[in-house]
C-alpha cells in the first residue's frame, strides 16, 4: 500500500527565498529515490511563506529508506531556524475510496 502524506511549515519573515532553495534542492534528491511517487512542494496562494510538500512512496518500506537518506538529516537541520513551527508538520494520509 502507498504511504501518503502532506508535510506543512511556515517559512520566518525573510525566509521565504532560502526555505524555497532549500526544499528545491531537496525535492531534486527525494524525487530520484527509487521509491518515490511524488514529492510536489506548494506555496499557499493566500500565504507564500506557508509551504505545503505532498508525498507519496511506493509502500512503507521505501517510506523508511526516504527516512535513512543521508541528506535528510541535514536538510532538517537547515531548515529547523527558518521555520515557524518546531519541524515540519507531518499528516499521514489514506485514501478514501
Amino acid at each position: 500500500m502507498k504511504k501518503t502524506l502532506l508535510a506543512e511549515f511556515t517559512a520566518r519573515e525573510g525566509a521565504q527565498d532560502e526555505v524555497a532553495r532549500l526544499v528545491g534542492d531537496y525535492a531534486l534528491k527525494v524525487r530520484e529515490e527509487e521509491g518515490n511517487l511524488a514529492f510536489d512542494v506548494y506555496t499557499k496562494a493566500a500565504d507564500p511563506r506557508a509551504f505545503w510538500i505532498f508525498e507519496v512512496y511506493r509502500d512503507l518500506d521505501a517510506f523508511q529508506t526516504h527516512l535513512k537518506a543521508p541528506y535528510g538529516g541535514p536538510f532538517n537541520t537547515a531548515l529547523a531556524p527558518l521555520i515557524e513551527e518546531d519541524a515540519s508538520v507531518l499528516t499521514f494520509l489514506d485514501p478514501a475510496t
